[in-house]
């Protein structure tokens, strides 16, 4: 029995809608993830998708519906109440603090201190070792001047690695990243692949937003599709294939004779 199937779901959303103003951003959408299992949310801009991780994050509260975590009630007021719970989220811009290095930003508002001769200091060398050990533990390769230096003179897939890196580093148990590979170049994209599967193996549950439909298929377990904020549909990679998420993306719209 795989472990996914032996376990249950450490994150669920039962009918969850939402309306903005006279719009239903999402109808009765139900979606769950297991813990070590890769669970992509795909569907066409506008389906719903950011809008729904909002709400497993703790920035939007749904109209009805409801989330669970270990099988328990989950009621999130902020994003901090979903950290706290180990959901943490990776949107496209990162939320990196450019002119700061690594472990700061590892640390970013939780930061370590130290009391010396009397004063409450930041514990520097505590956030550096932090920052090593982190990125040790996801094979990362960042040279020791630049773990120094202010993360904005890394390259995209080590920006996104920190930020992986953060979220692991405070215990992340259910990590939703929203687009990783936009911005990366080939084998960067691959770095954060292979960095997805590390969680993976680690059981932490990973939902990923991606249009990148080669990279759903290179790392996800079941694909959820999102259409006009209802799902549209739910498959196991393995027994499905590109032609047929795209269908149920766009529905009807488009028919066949457009491939």
């Amino acid at each position: 029995m795989s472990h996914a199937a032996s376990a249950s779901p450490i994150l669920e959303a039962r009918d969850v809608s939402i309306r903005f103003g006279g719009v239903e951003a999402l109808k009765r959408v139900s979606l769950h993830v297991m813990p070590g299992e890769v669970l992509a949310l795909a569907g066409d801009n506008g389906a719903g998708k950011s809008t729904l991780i909002k709400i497993l994050s703790g920035v939007y509260r749904a109209d009805s519906g409801e989330l669970r975590f270990e099988g328990q009630p989950l009621q999130l007021r902020d994003p901090q109440d979903a950290r706290a719970q180990g959901i943490e989220t990776i949107y496209q811009d990162l939320a990196l603090a450019d002119n700061l290095d690594v472990g700061s930003n590892i640390f970013l508002g939780r930061e370590p201190v130290q009391r010396k001769l009397g004063l409450l200091t930041i514990d520097r060398e505590r956030m550096a070792q932090v920052a090593r050990e982190v990125l040790e533990r996801l094979d990362i390769v960042i040279p020791p001047r630049k773990l120094a230096g202010p993360v904005k003179m890394l390259s995209g897939g080590q920006r996104q690695a920190i930020a992986i890196g953060r979220a692991i580093y405070w215990n992340a148990r259910v990590l939703i990243m929203d687009e990783p590979t936009a911005a990366l170049g080939v084998p960067e994209q691959r770095k954060v692949m292979s960095l997805i599967g590390a969680l993976k193996a680690q059981g932490v549950a990973v939902i990923l937003i991606s249009h990148n439909l080669h990279d759903i298929f290179a790392v996800a377990d079941r694909i959820v599709v999102l259409r006009r904020g209802e799902v549209a549909g739910e498959r196991q990679v393995a027994q499905t294939h590109g032609d047929e998420i795209v269908h149920l993306m766009v529905g009807d719209t488009y028919s066949n004779n457009s491939r």
